[in-house]
């Protein structure tokens, strides 16, 4: 899916234009379960697209608490940002025109694409992704949230419903189950864990998911490590519906 105006700026301008820019709402997206708006965010003459998922239009759901998606997808950024993968675009948490929600990049696409299309050429990448929804208990990895980007990276998207402190995993990424966690990946999920017990993303978490969900996360992390290897499905249903 192509758009004008993303920006290729650095990492350090796009979370300033972000969090500073005025966001105006263009359209709503479709097929989307809440609000979410196809954005523009401006700041002088610096501009870029971006999607805008406020707060009141999230639909409740029983086992979520009401008017906290839009923070976990901000939570998600800050986990994959911590443990350096998978490519999470940079989201903020900030007012809009509909007030507080989740303001994230737009990553131009390539719309024939997702998971089951790639998961053959691009597996050790679809690895991190299986580990970090492990992690972050994402309970709906569909395939069409893995987006194939113009520049040729993949990007994960829609993480609002990860971070139960009960097991919700539901993910098509089952590829790998049992196999053993390649030594890099494992390198990386244990420098992820003291920066979980203290310092600035233990802080970032803490500022968007309750007391008892970071101390899950901290958990899964450590189980995780401790099984050295891709777990099996369950318990509950294990995959999202659709799965594209």
């Amino acid at each position: 899916m192509s758009a004008p105006g993303v920006s290729s700026k650095p990492h350090r301008d796009v979370m300033g234009l972000l969090e500073r820019g005025e966001l105006e709402p263009l359209s709503v997206l479709p097929q989307a379960s809440n609000y979410t708006f196809l954005a523009r965010v401006r700041e002088g003459g610096d501009e870029m697209l971006a999607v805008y998922k406020p707060r009141d239009g999230e639909a409740p759901l029983w086992d979520f608490p009401q008017g906290t998606l839009c923070q976990r997808e901000v939570a998600a950024y800050v986990l994959a940002e911590t443990l350096g993968w998978p490519n999470v675009p940079q989201t903020v948490l900030r007012g809009g025109p509909h007030g507080v929600g989740s303001v994230q990049r737009f990553v131009t696409f390539d719309p024939n694409q997702h998971y089951f299309t790639m998961r053959e050429e691009r597996a050790d990448e679809f690895r991190r992704v299986a580990l970090f929804d492990i992690v972050a208990n994402n309970a709906d990895r569909k395939a069409g949230h893995c987006l194939l980007a113009e520049t040729g990276d993949i990007f994960v998207i829609d993480h609002g419903v990860c971070f139960s402190d009960e097991p919700k995993l539901r993910t098509v990424i089952w590829d790998f189950v049992k196999e053993p966690i390649p030594q890099a990946m494992l390198t990386d999920l244990r420098a992820l864990q003291p920066r979980l017990r203290s310092g600035a993303a233990r802080d970032r978490l803490a500022a968007l998911l309750s007391t008892g969900e970071v101390r899950a996360v901290e958990q899964r992390l450590a189980d995780l490590i401790m099984l050295g290897r891709f777990p099996e499905p369950g318990p509950g249903r294990p995959y999202p519906w659709p799965i594209v």
